[in-house]
């Protein structure tokens, strides 16, 4: 899986050792050095996980964290890196939002190690069934074929690609750099026209339109989000009854 992930560190050093780890294990790794340039970054981007040191130049990553998960309502993992060992300090940066906590100084295999233990416990039990349902969609991941109301819907591997990474993430925000990254592996920096130009391929052989019970929706300057509205349209029908 080609995460992608943000490293908040404002030890340059340190920060380009962990980014090379995380490089080395084919992860998109995106350094920022200050509190404030996440929180800006966070405002139109969107990753997979986040390492967030807790002394920080503008900040520290408590106040961090408590941002990300009450004010940018981010429900990707984050794992605290600090000196701090103190069973005080622990329970804080987790009674905060954090998933897991690394003591400095980092080891690369035991970093690569609670990353993956943290995606476990976080990834959904369809994690690994080759099919799966969001009426009226089943996906058919072994085919790569997306069934709407039992009818194959024709659709290239990228594009399937595209809506799976949609409905694994129903109601999260994800960036079009997320989206390039992950599905096509290249680098956010990239010409991102493609992802819209598959999105509303997506959104039009899929039909996600309210009469199905999903909606697309265009965030400005950020990315697109997937919503089942289902419930909505069933509450509208019985207060209009």
């Amino acid at each position: 899986m080609q995460l992608r992930i943000a490293l908040l560190e404002d030890d340059v050093s340190q920060a380009e050792l962990v980014s090379a780890w995380l490089k080395d294990k084919g992860y998109f790794c995106h350094h920022f050095e200050t509190g404030i340039s996440l929180l800006r970054r966070v405002a139109n981007d969107s990753f997979d996980l986040y390492l967030v040191d807790w002394e920080l130049p503008d900040t520290n990553g408590i106040d961090i964290v408590k941002q990300l998960r009450a004010e940018y309502n981010i429900q990707s993992p984050i794992l605290f890196t600090t000196s701090r060992d103190s069973e005080n300090d622990i329970v804080m940066g987790l009674e905060a939002g954090a998933d897991d906590y690394l003591i400095k100084p980092l080891r690369q295999n035991e970093l690569y190690a609670r990353i993956n233990a943290t995606l476990r416990r976080v990834e959904t039990n369809t994690a690994n069934e080759s099919r799966l349902s969001f009426p009226p969609y089943v996906f058919d991941k072994k085919n790569e074929t997306i069934y709407l109301h039992d009818t194959a819907i024709k659709l290239t591997s990228r594009e399937f690609q595209v809506a799976l990474f949609l409905f694994e993430n129903i109601g999260c925000v994800l960036s079009r750099g997320h989206i390039l990254e992950r599905i096509w592996g290249l680098r956010s920096d990239l010409n991102t026209r493609t992802v819209d130009t598959h999105i509303s391929i997506v959104r039009t052989k899929l039909q996600l339109r309210p009469a199905n019970g999903w909606k697309l929706t265009s965030i400005y300057r950020h990315g697109y989000r997937l919503e089942n509205v289902s419930d909505d349209s069933e509450n509208d029908a019985k207060n209009s009854a």
